[in-house]
């Protein structure tokens, strides 16, 4: 009973706060935003969010956004950002039981596209490809005529993501750049996916082939805290988290490899974004085990 079917769906163009819309749509905003967009600014908050006084924007935060705390394990949070990457309950966000499932890595609201040429998504009239996204033209050929999922985290999401499958890491890249909101507004105005702080991993896995698993910062996150540098690891395992904020992981599977679920494929037709849960499942392999390459066993 671990499907996408059980989550609603959410209109991509939702409103944004007075303080989102004055940084986006005003001239005195934009210029503000120059500066909040450098990863040194949201480093430095970053920084205030892991002191003791940051705790005191905790029932704040809780009640704003309707976190949902017996969800979670009930420790006591020293910081913000402590409370911000809390661990969810066992339990709390089963995988699909069919380990050929797609499985969703992390919370979020899903959309879903296939990569035609070197065409990536349209997003409010935003056109992004693999190659400005990767800065790698050989591996973007080999995503071509493959899928991208994009899960963007809101702050009343879980802010930790896992590995969809068990398998090995080939190799690691990050990529400075700036940190802009990841809502739609700025979606909207800027190619805010290739121009954002990001890392990604590209995993050999068991079931669907090659895949690549990308984190990208939004505004006042300077850091994403990944586990893992190479080696192998479990479906299910935790990959990293993202601290304060909402932010972005995206999914890219080669050519044939995946059939994600139709209800989401037509809801990003429709311009909406499928709500799920870490673990949901959200398509299935169209490769066979026997097919791949077994992966070593974990060390």
């Amino acid at each position: 009973m671990n499907s996408v079917k059980l989550y609603k769906t959410k209109k991509v163009c939702g409103k944004d706060t007075p303080a989102v819309t004055f940084l986006y749509h005003t001239p005195a905003g934009r210029l503000l935003l120059r500066l909040l967009t450098r990863p040194a600014v949201s480093k430095s908050i970053g920084f205030l969010m892991d002191c003791r006084l940051s705790a005191l924007f905790i029932p704040t935060f809780i009640k704003a956004h309707r976190i949902r705390l017996h969800e979670y394990k009930p420790v006591s949070y020293p910081s913000f950002n402590a409370f911000f990457t809390r661990e969810i309950r066992e339990g709390r966000r089963p995988l699909a039981e069919d380990t050929s499932a797609v499985t969703a890595p992390c919370d979020g609201k899903l959309m879903a596209y296939l990569i035609a040429g070197r065409q990536l998504f349209r997003i409010k009239n935003s056109v992004y490809d693999i190659d400005s996204l990767l800065l790698d033209r050989q591996l973007a050929d080999e995503f071509k005529n493959g899928v991208c999922l994009i899960f963007r985290l809101t702050p009343d999401d879980y802010h930790r993501y896992c590995y969809i499958d068990d398998g090995r890491v080939l190799s690691l890249k990050k990529i400075k750049g700036i940190l802009h909101t990841v809502r739609p507004i700025a979606v909207g105005q800027y190619p805010v996916y290739a121009q954002n702080t990001r890392e990604y991993a590209v995993l050999q896995t068991k079931h669907f082939g090659k895949v690549i698993q990308m984190e990208i910062g939004a505004l006042f996150i300077g850091r994403i805290v990944n586990h893992k540098t190479n080696g192998t690891f479990k479906r299910g395992q935790e990959k990293g988290m993202f601290e304060f904020g909402g932010s972005t992981v995206i999914l890219l599977f080669q050519s044939g490899a995946v059939q994600i679920e139709p209800a989401i494929l037509e809801n990003t037709q429709k311009n909406k974004e499928t709500i799920i849960r870490m673990g949901n499942k959200i398509g299935e392999a169209l490769r066979h085990e026997k097919e791949e390459t077994p992966c070593p066993k974990q060390v």
